[in-house]
């Protein structure tokens, strides 16, 4: 086949893509599950996070960069700044552009619109205040080689996005599985009405959910911004690719969406391997056609209302 000589190097660089599709998946994935819409402003949630993580780092080390035992403080100021940055911005547009629709009962058309404006706005606000280039993060790990699996190269960069995607994709499964959060958000996504009459606080529990949504995605902006810079554009496609990922494994599956993440990213790689870089997005966008064709539920396909 078109990879055989490359596989592993594929597949390796394919899940380090798909642990980012898959945090941002999980914005999507949250928010479906307790109002049965798309976030189509998560991109920027996606992007701000970008942005509050380079501010936060730029002030805190400078133009320096870290090395040894530092590194580690970095990534983890990193994550915190970008996550929650996102998580302001998800809780502003919730009280903003969906909250006051959810009151007046609007139809769903409205949230979609809405949802589209807000994006539209946070895309040209960053643009104009924060420049129309990219920010480079001053990251202290490089390209070289960590150590080899199957003969493929494993770098510093995947590493650090492998622990700290896989770390916040435990911490949220055992958030909404166990905690009372997490019950209240499984009891919305289930019936809504019912739980409100048990004493739910459904404004709470949505506002909550679009938080812990922001967290990741903002955290994911974090992460992508090391190799690629932070930019106001940069929200775009991977939202739109971890959009694939959720509907892939299963719009409103927490593991389901994490599980799309990754096979998007593999199947994207070993797909461009086979073609050319230029048709990545066509694979990915490709694989959401095909899905919705075949089995618009997903792999797993079960809702977050019913998931354990």
């Amino acid at each position: 086949m078109c990879f055989t000589s490359n596989f592993w190097n594929l597949v390796v660089s394919g899940l380090a893509d798909g642990f980012l599709y898959a945090l941002i998946a999980l914005g999507y994935t949250l928010v479906y599950g307790v109002l049965q819409l798309i976030n189509f402003a998560h991109s920027e949630v996606f992007m701000s996070g970008g942005f509050a993580s380079y501010f936060v780092l730029r002030a805190a080390m400078g133009s320096s960069t870290p090395h040894g035992i530092a590194s580690v403080g970095f990534v983890v100021l990193g994550v915190l700044a970008g996550g929650t940055g996102g998580a302001l911005v998800a809780f502003l547009l919730e009280r903003i552009a969906y909250r006051p629709l959810r009151r007046r009962h609007a139809p769903r058309l409205a949230f979609l619109i809405s949802a589209i404006g807000a994006s539209y706005f946070l895309y040209n606000l960053a643009g104009k205040e924060f420049g129309r280039n990219a920010l480079e993060i001053p990251s202290p790990f490089t390209n070289g080689p960590v150590f080899t699996i199957f003969g493929a190269v494993v770098q510093t960069y995947y590493i650090v996005i492998a622990i700290s995607a896989v770390v916040m994709l435990v911490l949220v499964d055992r958030v909404v599985a166990v905690t009372k959060l997490g019950k209240g958000i499984r009891a919305v996504a289930q019936d809504a009405e019912t739980a409100s009459l048990m004493g739910v606080n459904i404004d709470r529990v949505i506002s909550q959910t679009f938080v812990v949504g922001g967290i990741l995605g903002g955290a994911a902006g974090f992460l992508f911004g090391l190799s690629a810079g932070v930019v106001f554009t940069m929200g775009f496609t991977p939202a739109l690719k971890a959009f694939t990922a959720a509907v892939l494994g299963g719009i409103g599956n927490i593991r389901g969406a994490v599980l799309g993440g990754l096979l998007l990213g593999i199947v994207e790689n070993l797909g461009v391997a086979c073609t050319q870089a230029s048709w990545r997005d066509v694979i990915a966008f490709g694989i959401l056609v095909l899905v919705l064709m075949i089995r618009p539920t997903g792999i797993l396909g079960e809702r977050l209302g019913r998931s354990a």
